[in-house]
């Protein structure tokens, strides 16, 4: 049965990867993607791919010293999200938002939105829509789609432009990763009951069912790895029996460092130098890497010509739904992810420690500040120099607090949280 309209964006991987532990409340277990659906106008598919091209350049063109620099500045602006504090009203509407609008109001998503309705009736019921990006939600309101309209956050705090130009009259319903997230939408203007603090959706095949039989298998490992000197252990045992239970005699999986670059394939020179710093305890099979390409070709390559002779596995696929299968199960045998801080900041509440690559954009400055926060993440030091500091961390324990820290410090039931809302 149909159960909702999952409907996401195929504009680098936060929205779809957002989506994609959701699409199982679909009959066919599909995504629909607001910028490229069959038959979509091409009036339409020219506008997201204008925004594509242009966020893509500008997040490639940032690496250029001063004037990349200078230019991501500027375009970063329109996206900012201002200081929390001291508290007042921000539901004042920012550019990007009244430009959103401007394009919305001259029929830009309408089609979807039909498409949508048709189906509706042909299945004699109304279902509800649930949208991992804004602006999807903003066209189904602007259109007026009968059944309930769901927006989740995929970021630790988020600017104005996610709220809807009159957020006191919307009836858009918004799922909150934080406490953070559920307070901003509040200055924004939102209606306290259309804000439902659930936590960010995690892929269940990581998590199990309520009793977290899979995460807590997979972390208990986990801690063997990142507190090799046992020094963590000997002062939160206590701790780590109450959450986990007892640990294994031994691990099940050398210890593994998974470096996942973003949509856009930036950054994609920092996985490459982590290899090359660790390419003697990597052949002598002391540790294990794992890069991740994503769908992007082009990244693959680079990581293939860079890596030659060097046993480190590389995570592929031209179709983004098996690249996400298989980042998930690489996942479960992962003791440290290293990438920028973006949606998957999240995945922190796998019990996974963050080593936190260089924001792009405000949204991801303040995920990079909420892990620090809750203790689960730490900015990369150095990455020619990899060999050295991350064994000094791995000896003194840090890891393994930081691991257990995002188990205890983050909603972990997010998936599970949302169909119960929607779905019932």
């Amino acid at each position: 049965m149909n159960k909702a309209w999952i409907i996401a964006v195929s504009m680098g991987y936060g929205h779809q990867r957002t989506a994609f532990p959701l699409k199982n409340l679909t009959s066919e277990g599909k995504v629909i993607f607001a910028n490229d659906y069959p038959e979509i106008p091409k009036k339409d598919r020219k506008i997201w791919e204008r925004a594509e091209r242009f966020y893509e350049f500008i997040s490639k063109f940032k690496r250029i010293p001063l004037v990349g620099q200078f230019l991501f500045f500027i375009f970063d602006q329109f996206q900012k999200i201002l200081s929390f504090y001291p508290k007042r009203d921000l539901s004042k509407p920012n550019l990007q938002l009244k430009q959103t609008f401007s394009l919305i109001k001259k029929d830009w998503g309408k089609d979807l939105i039909e498409k949508l309705k048709v189906k509706n009736e042909k299945l004699k019921v109304n279902l509800p829509i649930i949208s991992t990006f804004f602006t999807p939600a903003f066209m189904a309101e602007y259109f007026n789609y009968p059944g309930e309209i769901y927006c989740v956050v995929c970021d630790a705090d988020i600017s104005r432009t996610w709220a809807s130009l009159k957020p006191k009259e919307s009836k858009i319903k918004y799922f909150a990763p934080n406490h953070r997230v559920v307070e901003r939408l509040k200055l924004y203007g939102v209606k306290k009951e259309n804000i439902f603090l659930t936590g960010y959706p995690l892929p269940l095949e990581n998590i199990g069912d309520k009793d977290l039989g899979i995460l807590k298998n997979d972390l208990k490992y986990r801690i063997l790895n990142l507190d090799p000197k046992r020094r963590y252990y000997h002062y939160y045992q206590p701790l780590i029996k109450k959450y986990l239970g007892e640990l294994p005699e031994k691990p099940n999986h050398p210890l593994t460092i998974m470096f996942a670059v973003g949509g856009a394939g930036a950054q994609k020179e920092i996985g490459v130098k982590i290899v090359k710093s660790l390419a003697k305890k990597i052949k002598n099979k002391e540790i294990r890497v794992i890069l991740v390409a994503g769908i992007k070709e082009k990244v693959k390559e680079y990581f293939l010509k860079n890596t030659k002779n060097l046993n480190v596995e590389i995570i592929f696929d031209r179709d983004i739904n098996i690249y996400f299968q298989k980042f998930n199960l690489a996942l479960r045998t992962t003791d440290i992810l290293w990438t920028k801080p973006s949606e998957l900041s999240f995945y922190t509440a796998l019990g996974i420690p963050i080593i936190i690559a260089p924001p792009i954009g405000s949204q991801e400055e303040f995920n990079k500040r909420w892990l620090i926060q809750i203790g689960s993440g730490m900015i990369q030091e150095n990455p020619n120099y990899t060999n050295q500091w991350l064994f000094d961390l791995l000896d003194s324990g840090w890891f393994a607090e930081a691991a257990l820290q995002g188990f205890i410090e983050v909603e972990k039931f997010g998936t599970l949280n949302i169909q119960k809302i929607c779905c019932g």
